[in-house]
């Protein structure tokens, strides 16, 4: 079976609470296992950083309702394509609540990327290395 990927990033509009952030994360993770796609979310507040694979016809219809969806603004497409393997097992989600942030989220973050490839490990590592606490 082939896989499909793409990679975005977009603002949020309004505020996310962490409550609601965490009802996202387990709506998505359902819906994600149905649809047997795969992928990380990283959302810091601000901004959601997301990969989603599996599917193309999955991962594009999730794309499709993420780009409708009126709590995102400014949705930008930084990769897609073909892919032979799976970058992520399981569908995870990495949240750094803006009230108080993680001085971990980069070491969380890069725990879930373990097998995933260069170009992704460097997106979300760098946009979790942004929004850490200054020392």
């Amino acid at each position: 079976m082939s896989l499909y990927q793409i990679m975005y990033i977009s603002s949020v509009v309004g505020t996310v609470s962490s409550q609601q952030c965490a009802a996202i994360a387990r709506l998505s993770a359902t819906n994600n296992r149905r649809d047997d796609v795969t992928g990380l979310l990283l959302f810091n507040g601000k901004r959601f950083l997301q990969v989603l694979e599996g599917p193309r016809d999955a991962v594009d219809r999730i794309f499709a309702r993420i780009h409708a969806d009126t709590r995102h603004r400014a949705v930008v497409k930084l990769r897609e394509g073909s892919t032979d393997m799976r970058e992520f097992g399981e569908w995870s989600m990495a949240y750094d609540d803006p009230a108080r942030p993680s001085e971990s989220l980069k070491d969380k973050v890069a725990l879930l990327l373990n097998r995933a490839g260069a170009s992704t490990r460097a997106h979300f590592i760098g946009s979790a290395d942004l929004h850490r606490p200054a020392a």
